[in-house]
C-alpha cells in the first residue's frame, strides 16, 4: 500500500462516546483498549488495517477537554476563513498550547497532518450547544468530514443530533460499533469513499479485499468444521487389559479420557474458529458467547442435531427405512409422520441409536491378554449435534463486532432449520455424508455436503 494512498480518519469527539469502540470495530481488531472509564485514550494511536490491494488508517484520539478555551484562542488570532487552517497547526505546534491543552493537541494533531475527521457523538445523551465548540474547531481544518452518532443506551435523541450535525458535517451516519456486523462495516466503508476523491479508488479496491477475504473466512471455517466431526466421529479411546472382568472396571476410567477428549477437540475448534475472523481475546469473546451446554448432554440433542422428524428424513434418504418414506417427503407431505406412522418410528429406533453412545468392546490380543475399547460414538444424531453447536457458534463469531462485549442470544433450532430450508438433494447429500461418518467410511464431498448450511453468512 503506497504511502500517498492511505486513507487516514482520525476519531474525535467528547470523551467516553465510544470512539475506541469504533476503531476497534472498524479496524477487525479486538486489542484496542475499550472502557466505560473516561479519559482511558491518553495519547493518539495509529490502527492500520492493511489488505492485498488497499488499506487504511483509524486514530483514536483523547477526548475534548476544554474545546470553548480552545476555540477562543483561536479567534483571538484573528484569522479570516482562508487562514484558519493555518491557526489550527500553530495551535498544535505552540509549545504554551501543548502544556495547556495537551488532549486537543493530541486529537487535532492529526487532523493537521491531512486525516478526515470522524466526529463522534452518544445519541442515547440529549445535544447540547456545548458541542458546537467541538465541531467548530474542528471545521477551522477544513478536512474531509463526518459525524457517527453511536446510539449507546437507545436511540431517544438522535434526531435532534441528526439536525445539529448535518449543519457542520459531510455526512451524518447512524453507527452502533457494539452491533456492527460486517455489512454494516462495509456500507460504512463505502461512505468514506466519498470523503476524498483521491482515497476513493484505494478504499474501493479496501472492500473488495474484504469481501474476499470474509469468502476465504467461510471456507476455512467449513474446513475447520469438517476436520473437527470427523475427529469427533471417529474418535476412541483404548486400553489395555488382562481380563474382560478388568476391562469392566476400568471402564469409567475410559469414558472420563473419552469425553474430555472431545470436548477438548471442541474447544480447540472454536478457538481456532474466533482466530479466522481476527478475535484473539479468545477469553474475553468465549465468556460472552451464547454456549451450548455440555457436549454429552444428550438430553439437548434433539435441540441441537436434528429432531425427530429430521431423523426419518435421512434415514430415509440415505436408504436405512427404504424408499417409500423417503418418496413421501420428497412430495412435500412434511415427512407425513401421521400416514408413515407409528411403526416407522418404532423400526427406526435402532437406526437412531438413541441409547447407544459409545460402546466398550473388548478383543483378545495376538500377544495375550485383551484390548479395551471405548468409541466411536454409535448415535446418528451425533454428527449433527457437531454440526449443528457448530454452525450456532459461527453465527455468532462471524457477525461478532470486535468491540462487543455483549452475549449474542441465538435459538439452537436455526440449525433444524437451515437443514430444513436446503434443497431435498442437498439434505440428501447431507445425511449421506453423515452416514459415512457414523459408519466410519471414508467421506466423499464433506466440505461440499456443510458449505451449504454456511450460506446466509
Amino acid at each position: 500500500m503506497k504511502a500517498r494512498n492511505i486513507a487516514r480518519f482520525a476519531v474525535v469527539g467528547h470523551p467516553n462516546k465510544g470512539k475506541s469502540s469504533i476503531v476497534s470495530t472498524l479496524s477487525q481488531n479486538d486489542d484496542v483498549v475499550i472502557s466505560s472509564r473516561s479519559g482511558t485514550t491518553e495519547k493518539a494511536e495509529i490502527i492500520t488495517v492493511d489488505t492485498a490491494n488497499g488499506g487504511y488508517q483509524l486514530i483514536d484520539t483523547p477526548g475534548f477537554q476544554r474545546p470553548l478555551k480552545v476555540l477562543r484562542w483561536l479567534n483571538e488570532q484573528g484569522a479570516n476563513a482562508s487562514e484558519r487552517a493555518k491557526v489550527l497547526a500553530k495551535f498544535v505546534n505552540d509549545n504554551q498550547c501543548r502544556q495547556q491543552f495537551p488532549d486537543e493537541v493530541e486529537l487535532l494533531r492529526p487532523i493537521v497532518n491531512g486525516a478526515a475527521i470522524l466526529y463522534v457523538v452518544d445519541g442515547s445523551r440529549p445535544y447540547g450547544a456545548e458541542y458546537e465548540a467541538e465541531m467548530e474547531i474542528l471545521r477551522w481544518s477544513g478536512q474531509p468530514s463526518m459525524a457517527l452518532i453511536n446510539p449507546i443506551e437507545s436511540v431517544d435523541h438522535v434526531k435532534e443530533w441528526e439536525s445539529a450535525l448535518l449543519q457542520y458535517f459531510k455526512s451524518v451516519q447512524v453507527f452502533n460499533p457494539m452491533k456492527a456486523d460486517f455489512e454494516k462495516q462495509i456500507a460504512l466503508l463505502k461512505t468514506f469513499s466519498h470523503l476524498n476523491a483521491g482515497w476513493s479508488e484505494t478504499l474501493l479496491q479496501t472492500i473488495d479485499d474484504l469481501q474476499f477475504q470474509r469468502q476465504q473466512q467461510r471456507e476455512q471455517s467449513i474446513m475447520l468444521l469438517s476436520r473437527l466431526v470427523e475427529d469427533l466421529c471417529q474418535h476412541q479411546e483404548s486400553q489395555k487389559v488382562l481380563t474382560p472382568q478388568q476391562a469392566d472396571k476400568i471402564k469409567p476410567l475410559l469414558e472420563k479420557k473419552y469425553h474430555q477428549w472431545m470436548r477438548d477437540r471442541e474447544t480447540q475448534a472454536v478457538k481456532e474458529l474466533m482466530a479466522i475472523y481476527g478475535h484473539f481475546q479468545s477469553d474475553v469473546v468465549a465468556s460472552n458467547l451464547d454456549l451450548p451446554p455440555d457436549l454429552f448432554d444428550c438430553g439437548q440433542w434433539f435441540a441441537w442435531g436434528l429432531d425427530k422428524k429430521q431423523l426419518v428424513y435421512a434415514a430415509t434418504a440415505t436408504g436405512a427405512l427404504g424408499g417409500a418414506a423417503f418418496d413421501a417427503a420428497v412430495a412435500g407431505s412434511s415427512f407425513m409422520l401421521g400416514a408413515l406412522g407409528g411403526g416407522l418410528l418404532g423400526a427406526s429406533s435402532a437406526w437412531f441409536g438413541a441409547d447407544k453412545l459409545a460402546d466398550l468392546s473388548v478383543q483378545g490380543l495376538p500377544v495375550g491378554g485383551y484390548e479395551a475399547r471405548l468409541g466411536p460414538i454409535k448415535n446418528r444424531n451425533f454428527p449433527y449435534v457437531v454440526i449443528g453447536r457448530f454452525i450456532h457458534l459461527h453465527a455468532q463469531i462471524s457477525q461478532r463486532s470486535h468491540a462487543s462485549r455483549e452475549t449474542l442470544a441465538l435459538n439452537a433450532a436455526d440449525f433444524q432449520q437451515r437443514v430444513q430450508n436446503l434443497e431435498k438433494s442437498t439434505q440428501r447429500e447431507l445425511h449421506q455424508e453423515c452416514e459415512r461418518l457414523i459408519k466410519q467410511r471414508p467421506t466423499d464431498h464433506l466440505e461440499q455436503a456443510l458449505s451449504p448450511l454456511f450460506s446466509n453468512v
